[in-house]
């Protein structure tokens, strides 16, 4: 039986291993891929996701319409397929079953930087962590209700990552840090008003009044659509000043202030 006092995975011959979860499936033992049967792969994903876990869990979690005798059996067979074919990978203790902590799982990774961007003072630089939260997709295509309960977590993580570094990125005036950092805020939760606010005001520091008024008119759209809802003031609010000095185009001209385009109606008034 393994156990958390253990000499190193590497150590013991292992070899280096490496679980990817983002995007798609992916076992690697030194480099080379290791290739494993869908049934062993959700015991190994439920176990790095969520870490320790009893065996009793474990059973009720991957074989709920089994009964309680054949799901243990099933569990006992994947843990010994995955023993004999990757061991190291998964720590036998009894009751409770783990992944061992010399894997590198990607995932892991994530939810470090999510939780340093959303943590007080983004003592690491955002800019460069922002690219390890970008398309990180936990096992698309898995919809098993567990792993929906798990993807729809991480993206909300990596939602509350991004309005932080917008946020912060905002009130030290690195305006492209935060368009980029509210942008992908929006992409994942587009009826967001935090995140809508955090983009127009990026751009309009930017000095883009023209793309803070495409942000809003989208939010408006789309909120109108499913939400039959019409933008707050403290969203509307943030356009005022620049449609008021915003210049006409050909016959177009600038909406004045209190104009109904700002409670939904057409960015602009024609002659």
């Amino acid at each position: 039986m393994l156990n958390r006092n253990q000499v190193p995975m590497g150590a013991d011959g292992y070899g280096e291993l490496k679980l990817e979860l983002l995007g798609s499936w992916r076992l690697c033992r030194d480099g080379v891929v290791v290739h494993v049967a869908t049934r062993q792969q959700r015991l190994i994903a439920a176990l790095a996701i969520k870490g320790p876990l009893l065996r009793n869990y474990l059973v009720g979690l991957l074989w709920p319409e089994y009964p309680d005798s054949k799901a243990l059996e099933s569990l006992r067979v994947s843990v010994h397929l995955i023993s004999r074919q990757v061991p190291g990978l998964i720590v036998n203790e009894g009751r409770m079953l783990y992944l061992s902590d010399d894997v590198d799982v990607d995932l892991r990774r994530v939810r470090l930087q999510a939780r340093a961007l959303g943590g007080a003072g983004l003592q690491a630089d955002p800019a460069s962590l922002l690219d390890g939260l970008h398309d990180a997709q936990l096992l698309p295509g898995w919809y098993e209700d567990w792993m929906m309960v798990e993807q729809s977590r991480l993206q909300q993580d990596r939602l509350r990552a991004y309005v932080a570094v917008a946020s912060h990125a905002l009130a030290v005036g690195d305006t492209g840090t935060a368009e980029a950092a509210a942008e992908a805020a929006v992409e994942i939760e587009p009826l967001y008003e935090t995140a809508v606010s955090l983009l127009i005001q990026a751009e309009l520091q930017h000095g883009n009044p023209a793309a803070a008024l495409r942000a809003y008119e989208r939010y408006r759209k789309q909120l109108g659509e499913d939400m039959g809802l019409l933008p707050s003031e403290s969203v509307s609010g943030l356009l005022t000043g620049p449609l008021e000095r915003r210049p006409g185009l050909g016959t177009e001209r600038s909406v004045p202030p209190g104009h109904p385009w700002l409670s939904g109606q057409p960015a602009l008034d024609h002659a």
